[in-house]
């Protein structure tokens, strides 16, 4: 093969086993997302865009916005943890 040429395979030889190319640090530790994170975050992020009504501004098309993100947020964060209830996570 050329210098040029690249080898397209599916699978990384890590000097063990052959493993799938897209997660080759499976078979070395945890790998996945780190849900509950996600969870918290959103909300903590939530809470921080209820907080933003209190301010200066008069008029209340900006807390109408807020509260809306805040509920879509909440709403995101509620249908992953029903969506995974009973699962490994």
């Amino acid at each position: 093969m050329a210098s040029t040429e690249v080898e397209h395979t599916d699978t990384v030889d890590t000097g063990w086993v052959r493993e799938p190319a897209d997660a080759p640090s499976a078979r070395f530790g945890w790998h996945g997302q780190a849900t509950k994170a996600f969870y918290i975050a959103g909300v903590i992020c939530a809470l921080a865009l209820v907080a933003m009504i209190i301010g200066n501004h008069h008029g209340h098309i900006e807390d109408i916005y807020l509260v809306g993100f805040a509920l879509l947020l909440l709403f995101f964060v509620i249908r992953g943890l029903v969506m995974n209830r009973g699962k490994w996570s």
